[in-house]
């Protein structure tokens, strides 16, 4: 039985993306990742981000595709972006928490294909379903777990018709993901620290276990501590259970949140307070560790290793993140810029 569930997953693992019989001679039919059949343009010139990740990816691979933004940049991650595409319209966002966009706004960019990216259940189906049987455009789902990053970014290249690019990132991403196994192979079970990742300007929003927002944790071989709060997405917890949960590592999205940790009281017994290992998260003009959960995370990696193990990572964040923003982001960072970016990572009220 075992054998055979593992067949019938490997086997719809080659399916999805896979091109099948041409639907018109202008037309190909594909299968997402959540196994729909989907007919989309054999050119497409036009595509909206149904979401961030999906927003990320995008920008990523073929900036000159994108109808906009999901939401407006900020100004302080458009320094973070190339023009002319930090200056796209914003449209609101489909999908997930806090979705603020209408057909009507979709009907008039004119997209040849909507994309979401991130989590595949039958919700987020059926709310493609509805919107491609709304508005009469191709809506495609597509897996956004982390470790399918090389393969997020080959399938988006090669339905993207930028096959190049997507397989130039894709090796990329393989690379860093040899850099995890590398590191790993030379870290024992005790030496893995166990972690809490505060998100909010309090700290006190989370990720519990199976969370797509706290999963790049469990790839870098660490713990989630909120794992022990149960099964589920992002959540509110209590600054009581994180004192219990006495983490020896912790990461923080809001700068506010990595001040207070390091100057209240409240904080001071936790073992990530006493031996200094509270770091702020670097953010622009995507998150490296989440904000949102997309391909953006892979230059977290570099960044995370060398935290977690100082003492194993032969990893160097600040050249890491020179190649990868030339490469994923289009811009070339200055000395200035990364320093900037880097400046939460040391400890300190």
């Amino acid at each position: 039985m075992l054998a055979r569930r593992g067949f019938l997953y490997a086997l719809f693992v080659v399916l999805q993306f896979c091109v099948l019989a041409p639907a018109s001679a202008d037309e190909r039919t594909i299968v997402d990742s959540a196994g729909r059949s989907v007919r989309v343009p054999e050119k497409i010139d036009r595509v909206l981000a149904a979401g961030p990740p999906a927003s990320v990816l995008l920008y990523v691979l073929a900036p000159e595709k994108m109808v906009g933004w999901v939401r407006e940049p900020s100004t302080e991650e458009k320094e973070f972006l190339a023009g002319p595409y930090r200056d796209l319209p914003a449209y609101g966002m489909l999908t997930g928490k806090g979705n603020t966009a209408n057909l009507e706004t979709v009907l008039a960019l004119k997209p040849d294909l909507i994309v979401d990216v991130g989590t595949v259940d039958p919700t987020y189906a059926s709310l493609a379903d509805r919107v491609q049987q709304q508005t009469g455009i191709p809506y495609i789902l597509i897996d956004g777990s982390f470790v399918r990053t090389p393969q997020i970014l080959r399938e988006a290249g090669n339905l993207l018709g930028v096959t190049g690019r997507g397989e130039e990132l894709a090796r990329y991403a393989e690379d860093v993901m040899r850099e995890i196994d590398t590191v790993l192979a030379g870290v024992t079970a005790d030496e893995r620290p166990r972690v809490y990742y505060g998100r909010g300007p309090k700290g006190l929003e989370t990720g519990l276990a199976g969370s797509i927002n706290t999963e790049i944790l469990g790839a870098v071989g660490a713990v989630n501590v909120a794992q022990s709060a149960g099964k589920g997405g992002l959540a509110n917890v209590s600054l009581e259970q994180v004192l219990g949960w006495d983490p020896d590592v912790i990461l923080a999205r809001s700068p506010a949140f990595q001040h207070d940790v390091m100057s209240d009281p409240s904080w001071a017994g936790v073992a990530a307070v006493r031996q200094g290992r509270v770091y702020g998260v670097p953010s622009l003009p995507f998150g490296w560790f989440d904000s949102p959960p997309g391909v953006n995370r892979l230059i977290g990696v570099p960044w995370l290793l060398s935290v977690l193990y100082p003492d194993k990572s032969p990893v160097d964040p600040a050249a890491a993140a020179y190649s990868f923003y030339h490469l994923f982001y289009h811009v070339d960072l200055t000395d200035g810029q990364l320093d900037g970016l880097l400046a939460g990572s040391r400890t300190g009220p």
